[in-house]
């Protein structure tokens, strides 16, 4: 069963190692290969948000839960990122800074029980495409509410300064519009 302490420390390990990002991917995995373990010890999903877990310097740790068909804009990290699901569905949209602007590059569809890590440079943009709540683990290898980051708008993928209060206000909008406050 998922142990969110040592899940913890598992992953402060990892900072030490030679490819920090890989080694965390693989504990993301470990732990989202149980899902049903995974939800009976962070709870089964009930409304969208940006959940803390761990939050320091070197680390932090989000039980991501997207709303219902929640889109979220293209941004960055500026860190590096392990994401694994253990319930519902997320779809990346891939952007990278062009002569021109933000150039989509692909995507790539995470289900159940999926892991992933993203670069330090990475920039996505996230959808989730079912009608119910898709929960993700999200380990950053660094300070997530902390370092200064960029989002571009949606439609114009015009750059502004990242900003956390607009991204939680996301999640609420997307759980009054689609009714999950009063579902689970």
């Amino acid at each position: 069963m998922f142990d969110l302490d040592r899940f913890v420390q598992d992953c402060t390990a990892a900072l030490d190692e030679a490819s920090p990002e890989m080694a965390t991917r693989e504990i993301v995995a470990a732990a989202v290969s149980d899902p049903a373990g995974l939800m009976r010890a962070l709870g089964e999903p009930e409304r969208g948000g940006i959940y803390t877990l761990h939050h320091s310097d070197r680390l932090t740790v989000l039980n991501l839960v997207w709303g219902p068909e929640m889109v979220l804009m293209p941004h960055d990290h500026r860190m590096w990122a392990s994401i694994g699901i253990y319930t519902g569905r997320e779809v990346n949209v891939f952007w990278r800074r062009g002569a021109d602007g933000l150039e989509r590059l692909g995507t790539k569809e995470m289900s159940e029980r999926d892991a992933n890590w993203l670069g330090a440079t990475a920039i996505h943009s996230v959808t989730n495409p079912l009608s119910r709540l898709t929960g993700a683990l999200h380990v950053y290898g660094g300070d997530f509410f902390g370092t200064p980051r960029s989002e571009w708008d949606a439609e114009t993928l015009e750059e502004a300064p990242y900003d956390v209060a607009k991204a939680r206000r996301m999640f609420d909008e997307s759980n009054q519009r689609l009714g999950t406050d009063q579902q689970r």
